[in-house]
């Protein structure tokens, strides 16, 4: 005879109940990948073009923000070429384009007249046989000076004041507009050494050379960059920095606005995300392809080394750039897909609740009591949660130049505050409820 058991139904309702989950779950997929009812295709399409404007301009805008820098702040252009004066390929350079220049301009005739009329022939006959000897010796003893210059801190200082000085160079290189050391010729951009000479000449003077100080002030030139492309780049550059810091404004309110207009809004977010990043990460790859292109299309008597090292100075802040929209749209798109609604991100929320939730289990064990605030928590907790990433992301746009720490450090830091609400949320216990 069959005997009813007390919890004999219970797997059976069980089994029932898993097979009705399963059954929703499928019914969830299957809306998700079913296309758009035709009433929204209208805000679909929307919604696409503006995710394609925003990583179209995502490149644009961090060529923008560098090129406003470079310009408007006479720091970060410091900061973007003082290295250059502690390169040793520059050092290089600057010592053999200074010392051809010196030796170029003593005046070595000018040591006969110091005789005795009646000496001078005598002394010119033995210029003439020992002429190429004395030239080496003294080119060897400007060029020790020149080199004991350029590796003292009064290089890097003339370095930094000239820069200091005449930071409208910058301009000058970027868009052809101010003056300063640094000037466009043509297809290339040159440096005037002549702060330098002239350092170099007081030194030799100093040193017991006093023929040096016959040298007129001299105006040499230093090729820093020089390709056919820079009349169009300073054209790109100058319509850039007049559009300022309004790209990348426009950039964030297309991705906005995709997000918004969107029937699916998490997942636009995550496409917004990636995308930007990835127009970034094409951004910094067509860095490298143009590096790549340009010192191979240098003249032959360029010195490559110190092309490169030029190059990679000027770029460097913009790689910077690269690297922290990068990140910035994979957190965005980690906390993104996150909050959605799939089968992954529900149990990674589950697992935070959970753990959490045992963390505070054992702290109400150990006699920790919230009192009001666990309510209080509970009750704004959404509210307290929206602050704290509208706080994140207010400080990454005030600071000054973030980078990819503190990118990082900021996501850490609204990591751990969604984590301390979620320990601090304790709803309020019904009136007679044991502790």
């Amino acid at each position: 005879m069959p005997t009813d058991q007390p919890g004999s139904a219970e797997p059976d309702d069980l089994a029932d109940l898993r097979a009705r989950l399963s059954a929703v779950e499928a019914h969830a997929g299957r809306l998700a990948l079913a296309p758009p009812p035709r009433r929204h295709l209208g805000r679909a399409s929307l919604a696409a073009v503006l995710l394609l404007l925003a990583c179209l301009l995502t490149p644009l805008s961090a060529v923008a923000l560098w090129a406003k820098s470079e310009i408007d702040d006479s720091g970060r252009y410091l900061a973007t070429v003082e290295p250059l004066a502690k390169d040793p390929v520059i050092k290089a350079a600057v010592v053999d384009r200074v010392t051809d220049e010196i030796m170029r301009q003593i005046p070595v005739d000018s040591l006969v007249d110091t005789v005795a009329p009646a000496d001078q022939p005598l002394l010119r006959s033995l210029l003439g046989q020992v002429g190429q000897t004395l030239a080496n010796g003294l080119s060897g003893f400007v060029r020790t000076e020149v080199q004991r210059l350029v590796d003292s801190d009064a290089f890097a200082a003339i370095w930094r004041q000239v820069n200091l000085d005449a930071h409208a160079a910058i301009e000058k290189m970027l868009t052809g507009r101010g003056g300063g050391a640094v000037e466009i010729r043509d297809d290339t951009v040159v440096l005037d050494l002549a702060p330098v000479i002239a350092r170099a000449k007081t030194d030799l003077v100093d040193r017991g050379f006093s023929l040096a100080s016959k040298i007129p002030e001299v105006h040499t030139s230093y090729t820093l960059v020089q390709s056919d492309a820079i009349p169009k780049v300073r054209t790109g550059v100058r319509l850039l920095d007049l559009a300022g810091f309004w790209v990348p404004v426009l950039a964030v309110a297309c991705a906005v606005g995709g997000v918004l207009a969107a029937v699916r809004r998490r997942r636009a977010a995550v496409t917004a995300a990636l995308g930007m990043a990835a127009g970034a990460l094409l951004l910094g790859a067509g860095l490298s392809l143009f590096r790549a292109l340009y010192l191979d299309r240098l003249p032959a008597g360029v010195d490559q080394a110190a092309a490169q090292a030029v190059y990679d100075a000027l770029v460097r802040y913009l790689r910077s750039a690269v690297r922290v929209i990068v990140a910035l749209g994979v957190v965005v798109a980690l906390g993104a897909w996150i909050t959605g609604g799939g089968r992954w991100a529900r149990a990674v929320r589950r697992g935070w609740r959970e753990t959490l939730g045992a963390l505070r289990g054992l702290g109400a064990r150990a006699g920790l009591r919230l009192g009001p605030v666990g309510p209080f928590v509970h009750r704004w907790k959404v509210v307290l949660s929206w602050a704290a990433v509208a706080g994140a992301a207010l400080a990454f746009v005030l600071w000054s130049y973030p980078t990819v720490l503190v990118t990082l450090c900021l996501a850490l830091v609204l990591l751990a505050v969604l984590a301390l609400l979620e320990l601090l949320d304790a709803p309020e216990r019904p009136v007679g409820a044991s502790p």
